[in-house]
């Protein structure tokens, strides 16, 4: 369904940008399948979202040019550290596939947020607030995974991850 209302949407002036967030959500819905198969398919799920996060970051980069901007990277760059510090215990053999995967995904939240502050009053803030809410959803998908399982994580997983993906969508 995100995926037609994203297709329905028009308005944004830059065709690449609409194109590549469709993209990301194919990309997306593809994980959601490897995840929910009864084989542990989870390296097939964290490549497919990898591939989503590069479309966004395609997308997010579109049509401006986005620099590096100190109070949007330094905060992103420390919450990842301490995020991959928690969890490395627990990661194994998983520790450069996840490394992999963080970085790609907090560029791409630090990209969404750079084209909002380049771009200002011209462009929606769903796009930056969804990707913040997937770093919120993966974070919690990493702790219940590979640090320390809550009884809840569903729960917080799926609600963070369906308000990221439909805020980027909407940034369409």
């Amino acid at each position: 369904m995100i995926i037609l209302l994203a297709l329905c949407l028009t308005g944004n002036q830059y065709p690449d940008y609409r194109y590549a967030i469709i993209a990301g959500l194919i990309f997306s819905l593809a994980g959601d399948i490897f995840l929910m198969l009864p084989d542990d398919r989870f390296i097939s799920g964290l490549v497919s979202f990898l591939m989503a996060h590069l479309a966004y970051i395609y997308a997010f980069t579109s049509g401006v040019g986005v620099g590096i901007t100190a109070y949007i990277a330094f905060p992103v760059l420390i919450i990842g550290g301490i995020m991959y510090r928690y969890l490395s215990p627990g990661l194994g053999r998983m520790k450069l596939p996840v490394l992999i995967y963080m970085v790609v995904i907090l560029v791409m939240v630090w990209v969404a947020w750079e084209r909002w502050d380049v771009m200002g009053e011209n462009y929606r803030l769903s796009a930056p607030i969804g990707a913040s809410s997937f770093v919120v959803s993966d974070a919690l998908l990493a702790i219940n995974r590979f640090r320390k399982p809550f009884n809840s994580a569903r729960g917080w997983i799926l609600f963070s991850y369906m308000i990221a993906q439909l805020l980027i969508a909407l940034s369409v």
